[in-house]
């Protein structure tokens, strides 16, 4: 696959990605990769055979995909609800006769070399992974007579140690440690692909969480290959078409209503780095 400045990921709605290809309960992730994206980058980045591994794995959506492309997944999830759900669609894909096969691990990614099987150490071709972006997303929204109300949209057991939970300065160096940690699973050559987005935490306040991400990447030896823009919206006859959630526009409009210049979000920054 050639690689491009700009992927392609969401031609379709997610929901459309993810129809018959994950289970129902898929929608209580509050953070969910798209499987186009993730299928991209492994398709990019590895080859038939090859191991790809997901620190932060959720629903399982990295592993799903690598199975689907001939690959071998492992993730680890630290809640054990969502670690469920991963081996749900893990199961769900194997019935469906995916080439691969995928291994998912409960258990915090910050102590990972304790998780993962020593024979994992220095054979993992790609890195494929997300953080969480603080607690909570835009979730699903659900309409009563009494009016609106989001669900699905906050993560699980804050005493777990989930990192959603703890702060900006929390949640980045913890992600530098499993980033350090991965470091030592990966070949030499090997690639991590990392996705996020800014994250507007009030409407005057943009917090550049990519670059953020980028500095603990580099701080754990991992070196600066390609940076890119996974859409989040559809491309059609050159125009782009969001794909916003309710809340997303809503954001938007009152900012622009306070005179602050807010667009909406219309893709995912992709780092792609290499072990040396």
């Amino acid at each position: 696959m050639p690689i491009t400045s700009v992927w392609l990921t969401c031609q379709i709605p997610a929901r459309d990605q993810r129809r018959g290809r994950y289970v129902r309960e898929t929608s209580s992730h509050p953070a969910k990769m798209l499987p186009h994206l993730a299928a991209h980058a492994i398709s990019a980045y590895t080859v038939p055979g090859d191991v790809v591994f997901d620190p932060m794995c959720g629903c399982g959506t990295t592993l799903v995909e690598a199975m689907h492309l001939g690959r071998q997944g492992i993730g680890i999830d630290i809640e054990p609800r969502y670690a469920a759900l991963a081996e749900a669609n893990v199961a769900l894909a194997a019935s469906h006769g995916a080439a691969g096969a995928a291994t998912v691990i409960a258990g915090d990614a910050t102590d990972l070399l304790d998780l993962v099987p020593a024979s994992a150490v220095g054979r993992v071709s790609l890195v494929l992974t997300s953080p969480p972006y603080g607690r909570g997303t835009h979730g699903l929204v659900q309409t009563s007579r009494t009016g609106v109300r989001k669900r699905d949209h906050l993560y699980g057991d804050r005493g777990r140690g989930n990192l959603a939970y703890a702060g900006w300065s929390r949640l980045l160096d913890g992600f530098a440690s499993i980033l350090s940690a991965s470091y030592r699973l990966l070949r030499p050559g090997g690639i991590v692909v990392i996705t996020s987005r800014p994250v507007r935490r009030q409407r005057d306040d943009l917090i550049d969480l990519p670059g953020e991400l980028l500095a603990a990447a580099r701080s754990a030896g991992l070196v600066p290959v390609q940076r890119t823009a996974a859409m989040l919206a559809a491309v059609r006859d050159g125009q782009v078409v969001h794909r916003a959630s309710m809340f997303g526009l809503m954001a938007v409009r009152r900012s622009r209503d306070d005179g602050i210049p807010v667009h909406l979000v219309a893709h995912e920054d992709v780092l792609v780095l290499r072990r040396p």
